[in-house]
């Protein structure tokens, strides 16, 4: 298959959006998000909307707001 053909641009944009999806429907709901004011780890609670706090911290997070003081 040739980069200047017709085709390669439609099958590439096709690839893409496909593991997009892909991602997208594979990736875990109730996998902990990182606050990004506080660093700490919480689970997002589906039933009411709020978050439950871990009382963990991310540690890369945490070095990366102190770089930036």
């Amino acid at each position: 298959m040739d980069i200047s053909s017709k085709k390669f641009p439609l099958i590439l944009i096709f690839v893409l959006v496909g593991i997009l999806l892909l991602q997208f429907f594979a990736s875990d709901k109730d996998a902990p998000m990182i606050d990004s004011e506080t660093c700490e780890l919480y689970i997002q609670d589906s039933q009411i909307g709020a978050k439950k706090y871990l009382n963990e911290f991310n540690s890369k997070c945490l070095d990366f707001k102190n770089l930036n003081k």
